[in-house]
């Protein structure tokens, strides 16, 4: 009896060592904080982002930027649960889809990345606690690191 009891101790050790007990992998529901409409209105340009609740292992969410009362960029985007990984699928105005993977994810927090995109190479979306949403893009370009951030602040959806 003994020698059962210590057999599976051992067994549960080996299994802790060995990286074999896993942490929960994050889904897209783990993105429901992003739901909903947030405004990055700056310097007279409009720019508003808004985002569709999780279901069936997506998000959908657009962005619109508005100058002069007239529409200056546009995205249709997507975070879509694909075989256990996570992607930021973007389709900005006049630019080609691209994809990139969830690399990293903690307390409100997502980098995604694609080392092959021009630019950006990588998506960070990070809700701080006094509610601003911190969106940046950064990557080289053309040989230099390159960061843009997107500042924020939740809004009503109209």
């Amino acid at each position: 009896m003994r020698f059962k009891h210590y057999s599976i101790l051992f067994v549960s050790f080996l299994m802790a060592g060995n990286g074999l007990t896993q942490e929960p992998k994050t889904t897209i529901t783990d993105f429901a904080w992003l739901a909903g409409c947030w405004d990055g209105s700056s310097s007279g340009r409009e720019s508003l982002e808004q985002w569709m609740k999780p279901s069936g292992q997506t998000m959908l969410g657009m962005s619109r930027t508005v100058v002069n009362g007239k529409t200056v960029a546009y995205e249709f985007i997507q975070l879509r649960e694909q075989d256990g990984e996570i992607f930021y699928i973007a389709k900005p105005s006049g630019q080609a889809e691209a994809s990139f993977k969830l690399v990293q994810y903690s307390n409100h927090e997502a980098v995604f990345e694609n080392p092959q995109h021009d630019f950006p190479q990588r998506i960070i979306y990070r809700l701080e606690k006094d509610g601003v949403l911190a969106a940046a893009i950064e990557g080289n370009s053309k040989g230099k690191l390159k960061r843009i951030d997107f500042p924020m602040k939740r809004a009503k959806c109209e």
